[in-house]
């Protein structure tokens, strides 16, 4: 009965979308040019978690599509501690980008000249985890269990960000901002509607 249960969580929470099965995560994306960038997203499971979502694939089996996989399309380690690392990069033009995401939920905006505004709608976000899902109590508190403490870290970069509601670096070349997940589920009301950063580009 808690194997089943389990692995409903696992489908909901996991399979709906990469960023909610990688619990901890960081999406680095430099901006190269105004139509192309380069992306490193790093995934990082915990081991309770990856235990539960490995016997939930074998279950599965290859009835499971690949894209619904973790780490079907980047570089896979299993660490001693018994989490799980997934590694993915990209370098092309904007639309290309996926971030380990079905969907692609950054938005690339030109602002003129050499500037282009980088954003992450929270409504992706709140929709990559499973946040408008409708789940009874007892799994509310396993989703809640599960995500407590971890969150998505995303940076922009290029030669300049001009303009942010992010956290500046100190040199001004990049903008980074944490976001975690029960903020997210529980729809923190301070929560802005995007993290944005204006970036010049060379």
């Amino acid at each position: 009965m808690i194997l089943k249960a389990l692995g409903k969580l696992a489908m909901l929470v996991v399979l709906a979308g990469s960023l909610a099965g990688c619990i901890d995560a960081k999406v680095e994306v430099e901006l190269l040019s105004a139509r192309t960038a380069k992306a490193v997203t790093t995934q990082i499971m915990g081991a309770d978690f990856y235990t539960m979502i490995k016997m939930n694939e074998e279950e599965i089996g290859e009835d499971q599509p690949e894209e619904d996989r973790f780490c079907a399309r980047g570089e896979l380690s299993e660490n001693s501690d018994g989490t799980a690392s997934c590694v993915i990069r990209e370098e092309g033009r904007f639309a290309q980008l996926r971030m380990g995401a079905k969907r692609r939920h950054l938005r690339f905006t030109p602002e003129g000249g050499d500037l282009v505004r980088v954003a992450l709608p929270i409504s992706g976000m709140k929709s990559e985890i499973g946040a408008d899902e409708a789940m009874d109590a007892e799994t509310q508190k396993m989703v809640e269990a599960f995500f407590a403490g971890r969150g998505l870290s995303i940076r922009f970069s290029g030669l300049e960000v001009v303009e942010t509601n992010m956290k500046l670096s100190g040199n001004g070349r990049s903008a980074e901002q944490k976001i975690m997940f029960l903020d997210l589920l529980r729809d923190k009301e301070d929560l802005p509607q995007e993290y944005y950063a204006v970036v010049r580009v060379p």
